[in-house]
């Protein structure tokens, strides 16, 4: 997906919001937009969901695509699932199929409940529950993540956390502005600041879409297998291990490079995480007293 150009202003005497924006946006890849209040952010990732047009400029290349708004209308007058349905209809699903989405999408943030409740008589929370499931709808392709974690609860966050590791590693797209700092730390974002209505890429990910990069000496990496009873959340909860300095998923499998020091403790606890968990590789340097490359499963 190509912007090339791209500006926004809501009236021809108005300042411009965004201008000049020219960046491509690679199957794979991770892209955090930060800046100030009243930068652009929305904006800009409303013209890359495709829900406003920009007023100069081309996009091109938008694969299909999931949005979750900074504001998600909370006074509509159905039920979520009759919502749901709607949404997904628009992205082609139907029939069985549609109807097994939506209860994955809810399951998955805890919000199975939340099915038949009227959408204006739901809580701030609730309603976020809903406005990230219908973006996950599409099981490929961009998502385009505006404050998507802000008024979900611990576990919807850390399931929401996942969900944008796993569509990296199929090779979808995620791009997302968030409040905090350390929102996804654990991935390889490219970031980019919007300031004065322009946008300038700040850094670019050590490794394009999630690929493997050289170890730094002093570093171990670990490669874990999921299984499909492993519980929610995990990318998270393994990036929040003392000595961890990174996380990626690719599919069934999670890479983690940890500190050499901390890598006997770190292996403990994935070894003790369950039997979802297997821990199937060590290297290319492990630290003394270390499991050999392939000793897993002990």
């Amino acid at each position: 997906m190509r912007l090339d150009g791209v500006g926004k202003r809501y009236g021809i005497r108005l300042p411009w919001v965004v201008r000049a924006v020219n960046m491509e946006i690679p199957p794979g890849a991770l892209v955090r937009f930060e800046g100030r209040n009243g930068s652009g952010k929305s904006t800009l990732l409303r013209i890359i969901a495709g829900v406003c047009e920009p007023s100069r400029g081309t996009v091109t290349g938008r694969p299909t695509t999931g949005y979750v708004p900074e504001r998600f209308p909370p006074a509509l007058p159905f039920p979520a699932r009759e919502y749901l349905s709607h949404v997904g209809r628009m992205h082609g699903l139907g029939g069985q199929e549609l109807a097994s989405r939506i209860d994955a999408c809810l399951d998955r943030l805890g919000g199975r409940e939340l099915a038949g409740v009227p959408l204006r008589t739901m809580s701030k929370g609730m309603c976020q529950k809903v406005a990230v499931a219908q973006a996950l709808l599409p099981r490929s392709g961009l998502l385009v993540l505006d404050e998507a974690w802000t008024g979900l609860d611990v576990e919807a966050k850390a399931a929401l956390d996942d969900a944008v590791a796993e569509r990296i590693a199929s090779g979808g797209s995620v791009v997302f502005v968030d409040h905090e700092p350390g929102r996804l730390a654990q991935l390889d974002a490219e970031r980019w600041r919007l300031e004065r209505a322009e946008a300038t890429r700040v850094t670019a990910p050590v490794a394009a879409g999630g690929g493997s990069s050289a170890v730094p000496a002093g570093v171990v990496e670990i490669e874990v297998s999921v299984g499909l009873d492993a519980p929610a959340g995990l990318t998270a909860r393994f990036a929040a291990l003392p000595g961890v300095r990174s996380v990626r998923r690719e599919g069934d499998r999670v890479i983690l490079a940890a500190e050499s020091s901390s890598s006997d403790a770190v292996l403990r606890l994935l070894l003790a995480a369950g039997d979802g968990v297997h821990v199937q590789r060590l290297g290319p340097e492990p630290a003394p007293g270390a499991p050999a490359a392939g000793e897993g499963d002990r």
